[in-house]
């Protein structure tokens, strides 16, 4: 099966009633399952990575995983804030498929974003420029948790950056619309670092499914109906992967509860409205009516308001809806995409 779409909520819309009337039952490491063998996405505006529903259309959690990505930890006390289904997966704290190690040091010693970098630099229409995450010892016993994303590969085409990530097994619900965020934001990053254009998105899976659980959500999602496409900022030029060691060095304190302003951590509004959007997510993460003060400083910071409507969204839910709107939707500690 072949969807081709501008944005994240086309491609679920056309995903999504497929899989719920198509999907074949099998059973999974979970449970129950319906899946779909051999599935493309091809996502042609990659800046349209954030869902608009009410439902899918959290990027909290999504931007917490990015930057354990970019910490290179593969500790759970870093993602188990953002993402508390890692507690099931974690062996003596540490998840064993965690994707930054690999980025940065895999087998050790081995910086795949910055080989990949260089080669590009240096043959800009190689077809070598892939990065490994799956790899032989991850089934040579069994382990809780190895990585569902196998590569990544990244192609320069007519000035524009193109990546290609292949993945055997991706969860539709709880696993699609993280994944799309988090690998186009690295999309983006490679092409701001390497001086080009942003290309497609191109994204291959073995197995396309969803856990029995989610049916029912998912058809509410489909009955939302289509969703008007909206895009994230472009990131600034520059050096993105420069930034990452200031990105993890103002997260720590702001989990560590240390007031901060982003304007005076980052020139840049585009990197200091995502470390608003962190303030967000751990101002209401106790879902504490106090921070309704911090929650409207923040809003009147706020740079571009692609990103204040997410404060708004969070702040209706965690502190002024409480329980009864977490109920109804956000599982950030839950879901590993909810957020």
């Amino acid at each position: 099966m072949e969807i081709e779409q501008e944005g994240i909520d086309d491609l679920l819309m056309a995903l999504y009633p497929r899989l719920l009337e198509e999907g074949v039952g099998a059973d999974g490491t979970r449970g129950g399952l319906r899946e779909l063998l051999g599935v493309t996405l091809r996502l042609k505006n990659p800046l349209a990575r954030v869902s608009r529903s009410q439902d899918r259309g959290k990027p909290f959690s999504a931007l917490g995983e990015l930057l354990w990505y970019l910490h290179g930890s593969d500790k759970l006390e870093f993602i188990e804030p953002y993402i508390g289904r890692y507690r099931e997966d974690a062996e003596d704290g540490v998840i064993h498929g965690a994707y930054g190690p690999r980025l940065h040091a895999m087998r050790g010693d081995i910086n795949q974003i910055r080989n990949v970098v260089e080669l590009l630099e240096k043959n800009a229409t190689s077809k070598r420029a892939v990065i490994q995450l799956f790899d032989a010892s991850d089934i040579t016993k069994r382990f809780k948790e190895i990585p569902c994303t196998t590569t990544m590969q990244f192609f320069i085409r007519g000035g524009s950056l193109h990546m290609s990530v292949t993945m055997r097994s991706n969860d539709a619900y709880l696993g699609l619309p993280h994944d799309v965020f988090c690998f186009t934001m690295l999309q983006e990053m490679m092409a701001r670092r390497l001086g080009c254009e942003l290309g497609e998105y191109y994204h291959y899976v073995g197995s396309m499914h969803f856990y029995d659980g989610s049916a029912a959500s998912m058809q509410a999602y489909v009955d939302e109906g289509w969703q008007r496409t909206e895009v994230m900022p472009p990131m600034p030029s520059g050096d993105p992967f420069a930034m990452a060691a200031k990105v993890i060095e103002v997260e720590q304190r702001i989990r560590e509860g240390k007031e901060i302003v982003a304007s005076d951590e980052f020139d840049q509004p585009y990197w200091a409205d995502i470390m608003r959007l962190v303030q967000v997510y751990w101002a209401t993460r106790l879902r504490q009516s106090t921070n309704l003060e911090r929650l409207d400083r923040l809003k009147a910071e706020f740079e571009h308001e692609f990103f204040a409507k997410f404060l708004l969204r969070r702040r209706r839910m965690r502190v002024v809806g409480g329980p009864a709107a977490a109920a109804n939707g956000d599982k950030s500690n839950v879901a590993n995409t909810a957020g």
